[in-house]
Order: structure tokens, then sequence, then C-alpha cells
């Protein structure tokens, strides 16, 4: 009987190594472009319908599905790569990391175990964050989603430390009492999904709150803990932040860790905004104490630059970390040699499959250096000094809140408005400037106050695109502001 065997693999090589050596070279006039290309743009009707169509029940030849990508997707991104987007938090990706994902993809690799050059990668760029950090070598790390994930991996070992009981086997339900973990009323919303996907429910989670720096108050929180163990409640973790995603506000980490040394409770920091700063030559003062935390959440996909995603989970005891998420089933039992022998990745978090997120970390910090990157960090500071320097220097702009690391809080207020009218004003001078392709910004509202929000955290970005962004801010907020008097 004749062998009938079908395949992924083209029957012409030669066609594929056409249209890859055509992207590469796409790719490179794409990103060298970048500054001269709308931040974004809105997607016409016609091109949107493409991607409301079916499943393909038969191919199309790859040139073909190329040509519809080049057409129908990259002139339509979110825009974070480009100089002037400063919405959200978001790092700008670079080129090596993005040919470390396509060499990642070529390989295949699940790294959820065995003995391969892959995980040997991973271990190493897990290695290089803790050295970056200043934990431990003897501490332990995993490569994950991003902070949402990051953070709810040092939260579950928190979790099970500090419940006193084995959790893993009796579940919450066997808790003697409540568990209690404090944030600032500032602390990033992830933390609520955490709490409640271990088990504890919203309530668990205690905010204390903020100083008029947005910072954890430490009064504050020492009634809350002293409170709650006199209710019969179990205080267990303080979730200090290094760097809110509303203004950048840095809790104090070094007052942090020494009352959770006093109380006996678990230290995690949340550095996905922050956390690298400990790389920053003159940026690293600002988060003094990391290094002191039980577990950390830091993200490479924002200050380190690499292509979306990666984040990475960070904790002081390797043992409690591996002891949180370890199973062995007799499919998965390492073995004296060959591929299955070697550390099992997966023992350090939720994901039996893990893709292998590290290479394109490991190759942009191999070709830049970690020091690059920490000017780079510096660099975004200064753009922010640059920044709130411009607002408070021009008329009808107002900056919101002092500065702290590298997000900008300001809105154009020419006086007489209610904070609602001032809301609806600010909103569409931020859409108008979205819409125009001329910059990204996001907005949050802080202690009633709304405001337009800058996150600079953009190796692209020049002082001269932050410029722009005040002079098109006051052009937009006065016709508009035209239209609210004539109304």
């Amino acid at each position: 009987m004749p062998e009938i065997s079908e395949t992924l693999d083209p029957a012409d090589w030669d066609t594929h190594r056409a249209v890859a050596h055509q992207m590469v070279d796409d790719a490179i006039d794409y990103l060298c472009d970048v500054r001269s290309r709308p931040v974004w743009q809105e997607m016409p009707p016609q091109v949107r319908r493409q991607f409301r169509e079916g499943v393909p029940q038969d191919g199309t030849p790859l040139p073909k599905v190329y040509q519809q990508v080049m057409a129908e997707v990259f002139p339509y991104p979110m825009g974070n790569i480009h100089p002037r987007f400063w919405m959200w938090y978001m790092g700008a990706s670079n080129f090596t990391g993005a040919m470390g994902d396509f060499l990642a993809a070529i390989l295949g690799s699940n790294l959820g175990g065995g003995d391969h050059a892959a995980a040997e990668i991973d271990k190493q760029v897990v290695g290089w964050m803790k050295e970056m950090i200043g934990f431990p070598a003897e501490a332990s790390g995993t490569l994950v989603s991003g902070g949402s994930m990051a953070n709810l991996i040092g939260l579950t070992v928190a979790r099970n430390v500090m419940s006193g009981i084995d959790l893993r086997a009796e579940g919450v339900g066997a808790l003697c009492a409540p568990m209690r973990f404090y944030g600032s009323d500032q602390v990033h919303s992830c933390h609520r999904t955490a709490v409640e996907a271990m088990g504890l429910g919203d309530i668990a989670l205690h905010r204390v709150p903020s100083d008029a720096d947005c910072r954890m108050e430490l009064p504050a929180l020492r009634r809350a803990i002293t409170e709650d163990r006199a209710s019969g409640l179990h205080p267990a973790c303080i979730i200090a932040t290094a760097g809110t995603v509303n203004t950048g506000a840095i809790d104090d980490l070094e007052a942090i860790a020494d009352l959770c040394a006093e109380e006996g409770l678990w230290m995690h920091v949340d550095g996905c905004i922050g956390g690298l700063l400990a790389i920053a030559p003159k940026g690293r003062a600002l988060v003094k104490g990391i290094a002191r935390a039980d577990s950390i959440a830091i993200d490479p996909h924002k200050w380190l630059h690499a292509p979306f995603e990666v984040g990475c989970a960070l904790v002081r005891d390797a043992e409690a970390h591996r002891g949180a998420f370890t199973v062995t089933p007799e499919y998965l039992e390492a073995t004296p040699r060959g591929i299955a022998s070697g550390t099992w990745l997966h023992d350090f978090g939720f994901q039996t499959s893990r893709g292998f997120r590290a290479l394109k970390v490991w190759m942009a910090l191999k070709e830049q250096g970690v020091a690059k990157f920490g000017r780079l960090i510096d660099q975004d500071l200064a753009h922010a000094r640059h920044l709130s320097d411009r607002i408070v220097a021009t008329p009808n702009l107002e900056l919101c809140f002092p500065g702290v690391i590298n997000i900008v809080c300001f809105r154009y207020n020419p006086g007489g408005l209610s904070e609602a009218a001032l809301k609806r004003l600010n909103t569409e001078i931020m859409v108008l400037m979205q819409e125009g392709g001329i910059a990204a910004v996001s907005d949050t509202t802080v202690r009633g106050r709304h405001c337009l929000r800058a996150a600079i955290n953009n190796h692209r970005t020049l002082p001269c695109d932050l410029d722009m962004l005040t002079v098109e801010a006051v052009r937009l907020g006065e016709i508009l502001a035209q239209r609210v008097t004539s109304a």
C-alpha cells in the first residue's frame, strides 16, 4: 500500500524564502519610517469586514496572505512603537527582540520542561532579572505573560506560605481565619483579580489610603493591620507598589520592608512599572529597598522594550515557589538522562505549556547590554521632567500631580469650567489627537480630578515630540473651549 501523507511544509521552499526575505525588508522599512506615519488611524469599514469572515476551508498562497497582512494589518496598529505613543504604560518593542520572537517560533520549543537550549536561556534570563533587581542567585523566578500573571504568581506563593496550613491539599475553606492582603488605594486592578482567583475574595484586599503624593500611608497601614488582627483576621501580605499606574508613585519600600519584618508579613512588590529603575544609574535610588521583598513582579515588555508579551515573577524562597505549583504526574516524570532530564519549568507557575519568551529578551540584552537599558530609563525620566516643565510654562496647561518617574498627569484648563466640563473638554482633546494621528495619551481620574496621562516609556521619543504634545493640546483646547463658550 503506497504511503499517503500531508505536511504543513511547503512544496516550494523558494517561494517561502522569497516571502520571508520580503518580510524582513518590509519590517525594517516599517520601523525606519515609523515617525513619518500617524500614531494611529481608524480602520475603514471595508477593512474591518475582512476580519469578520468565517474560517477558511481552503488555503491561499502565502504571497497573497502576506499581501493582505501588509495592506490590512500593518496600516492599523495600536501605535505603541511610534515615538508619540504614551498611552497606558507599554514598551516600544525593538527589532532584535522581534527577530528573537521569530527564531523562537521557528524552534517551536515548549518551555514546560526538558533538557534543551531554550530551557537554559529561559533560566539564564530569569537569573539576569534577579541580578538586575538585586535578588540573591539562589532565589527563584519564572517568565510569564506579563505583570498580571507575575503578580498572581507572587501572591499565590505568599498565600500558601502565610496560610499556616497545607493549603494546596486542604483549600481556603480550611483557613483558621480570613487572610488579609494590603495595598494602597492606587494598587493595580490585577491584585483584585488575583485575590479573587485565589479564592479569598475581593474582601481580602484591604485598600489602604494613599497620601498627597499617592503613596501608601504607613500610619494607616499599621492601623489596618492592628485592627484586622483584633477582629480575628489574619494579616498575611503587604503589596508595595513601585510605580502606580495613575501617577507613577512609589511606595516607601524600605519602610514597608521594615514593617513586614516587624509584623511577620510577606512583602510583595508590584514592580511592573518601576521595578527596573533598579538598573538606572540616576533612577535606582527611587526603588531603594526593592531587593528586600519576598516576591517581585516585573515586566520586561515595558522598560526592556521586549516585544509583547513577557513578564517575570521572582520569589526569594525557591522551595516555597516550587512548592506552590509543582505537580509530577506519571507522564511528566524526569529521567536521569535525555530530553526529559533537567529542571521542569512548569513547576514554577500555572502553565504546563510555555512559549520560548526568553529569547527576545536574551538577544536584546546580549546586543545592547543592560547598561544601555538603564540609560534609556533615565532618558525617559528626563523626558518626563521636560514635559512637566513645558506644561508649567504653558498658559492654560495644568500639571495635575508632581511627577515622580515617567508618568505625567496634566490637562487643559482655561479657567471658569466645572470639573465635569473639564473632563469632557480634555477627553475630546485626547480623542482628537488620536484620530488625527498626532499623539496618543490616555486619561484617568485621581482624587476626583480628571487628567490626561502621558506615560513616556518609549526609546524613540524625542523632546520635540513632547513639545508637539503641549502645542497640540493647547491648539485643540482653544478650539474646543470656544465651542463650549459660544454654545
